[in-house]
């Protein structure tokens, strides 16, 4: 096995799908829709939440803590949060339920109008995440899917979506993360004065 072409092949495939994301002139204006909308929300002291599975729940908590705790300076906490951090509720909903119901059940409680839910599932079809985006819907909040190429599911109940051109999954995650580093500087950047 040949381990530095692999290593290679790897970074030259992550390079690619970024490239495609940066030449997709829709993409980037979603982007800075998305981050519009986020500033939006919390100056009218609203909240962002966040639902994935597997890998998308990790980029859920990585960017819910970019939030609320800070991403390249000091300054406010700002309300972002996964929706999968409580096991207990998780299980318990999960086992009284059914696991569609763990992110949409949460949503109904957390959830106001003009608040932002961000799905993220590389298919775009994980079916918690689909119910959570309709309650979300509902209620009346912004609704953005991350996914991949095709959208999944996702893309019909969202306001916005970041479909990575890629069916890649670990290629698709990585660039779900570098769109929501993006998101969380322009919003920390909108929102609060650098300190000197």
């Amino acid at each position: 096995m040949n381990f530095e072409a692999i290593i290679k092949q790897n970074i030259q495939a992550s390079l690619s799908t970024k490239e495609a994301l940066l030449n997709d002139a829709n993409l980037l204006k979603q982007i800075q829709t998305i981050s519009e909308k986020i500033i939006t929300t919390y100056k009218n002291d609203g909240k962002v939440l966040f639902c994935g599975n597997g890998g998308s729940a990790a980029d859920a908590q990585h960017l819910a803590a970019e939030f609320s705790g800070r991403y390249y300076f000091d300054r406010p906490p700002l309300f972002a949060e996964a929706l999968h951090v409580n096991t207990s509720y998780l299980t318990a909903v999960g086992n009284d339920y059914s696991y569609e119901e763990v992110f949409s059940r949460i949503v109904k409680a957390m959830g106001r109008k003009g608040d932002v839910l961000v799905g993220i599932s590389t298919s775009g079809n994980s079916k918690n995440v689909v119910r959570a985006l309709k309650v979300a819907q509902e209620i009346g909040m912004t609704c953005v899917a991350f996914t991949g190429k095709t959208g999944g599911e996702m893309k019909n109940h969202c306001d916005h979506l970041i479909n990575i051109p890629s069916t890649d999954t670990p290629r698709i995650q990585e660039c779900h993360i570098l769109v929501g580093h993006i998101i969380c500087e322009i919003v920390e950047a909108s929102l609060f004065v650098k300190p000197a």
